[in-house]
């Protein structure tokens, strides 16, 4: 099902690229997280941060392309599920925590092994029901692994918010006009990562080309993200991870937010109604830019997403209706 989204903008704010930036620029202090390391079955690690309340209902968020912690949306949603008393991990994809995973391998936009691993771990600390939910690059993640018959039983509902659903089309309309500022930004620190890796690139059977000479999200995954996880290709890889052919395998409730004038693609990504299941409802916007929906309280900015999120956790009842949304110190 495809619907009109009830985000509306700040009227100064109908812009897509100031959608996109303004809350990266306001970024929130954060509030109480634990933190646990979590040893993965083929020697590497991944992060997790977990919000002061513990639950057997949580909430487990995955970042977008270079995110973190330190990514503005990360801070909101969880400071809001703190002050909010929302159970909530938040998982780190390798080497985004602050430190260089052990192994060449990386995370890419269409890797479920490592969130499964996760799962199984969240399963073991007395999660019995899980909420996914994933931004940009973790949205796609989350609605390729929602669309896969593997999908733990464990996992009820699902959020994706401004998911790159066609991976080849992102990455090519990130190569022209505007954008180009972003792919630069998130370029720079995958090839800084690399460059990290130098001496388990010496140790590879493979033959790379110096990282810093990539351009374009292309020639990056294509020459790195590619072969480094077992792609022939950027084509290959692109074909293989897009969420978008797995919409019409996921059969439980998932909600996904877009904006049509998201600026890292173009509308030729949006799928048609026909390509998502029975479960699916999609909430599109004319505006809203990349992980943006900012909406305003006359002058003062306002956010929209967490309470959107908020609301369809209760209305799937996830949460206890006494747990009803509200704007917190966490707001923009």
């Amino acid at each position: 099902m495809i619907n009109s989204i009830a985000f509306k903008p700040a009227w100064y704010l109908k812009n897509r690229h100031l959608q996109t930036i303004l809350p990266n620029i306001i970024r929130p202090q954060l509030t109480f997280l634990e933190k646990q390391r979590v040893e993965l079955d083929d020697g590497d690690f991944i992060d997790l941060l977990w919000t002061q309340t513990r639950s057997q209902k949580t909430l487990l968020i995955l970042h977008g392309l270079e995110g973190s912690i330190h990514s503005p949306y990360a801070r909101r949603i969880l400071n809001y599920c703190n002050q909010n008393k929302i159970a909530a991990a938040f998982m780190h994809f390798r080497g985004c925590s602050g430190e260089p995973n052990r192994l060449l391998r990386s995370y890419h936009s269409g890797e479920t092994n490592d969130l499964r691993e996760i799962i199984r771990h969240l399963k073991l600390n007395g999660v019995s029901e899980i909420a996914l939910m994933g931004y940009s690059l973790g949205g796609n993640v989350t609605l390729k692994y929602m669309g896969e018959s593997e999908t733990d039983p464990a996992v009820q509902i699902a959020i994706a918010v401004s998911a790159p659903f066609r991976l080849d089309i992102c990455s090519t309309t990130m190569n022209n006009g505007f954008a180009k500022m972003y792919q630069k930004s998130l370029l720079d620190r995958l090839v800084g990562k690399m460059g990290q890796k130098q001496h388990l690139i010496r140790e590879s059977p493979l033959d790379f080309p110096n990282p810093a000479d990539m351009r374009n999200f292309w020639e990056f995954d294509d020459h790195f993200t590619a072969p480094i996880n077992g792609f022939d290709s950027a084509e290959h890889y692109y074909a293989s991870a897009s969420s978008r052919q797995f919409l019409n395998g996921i059969d439980k409730p998932t909600l996904i937010l877009h904006s049509r004038d998201d600026p890292f693609m173009t509308s030729e990504v949006i799928p048609e109604a026909g390509e998502l299941s029975d479960s699916i409802t999609l909430e599109l916007s004319n505006h809203g830019g990349h992980v943006g929906f900012v909406a305003s309280d006359g002058l003062k900015p306002m956010p929209w997403l967490q309470q959107r999120i908020h609301r369809f956790l209760l209305d799937q009842g996830f949460l206890a209706t006494t747990n009803q949304p509200g704007l917190t110190s966490s707001d923009i």
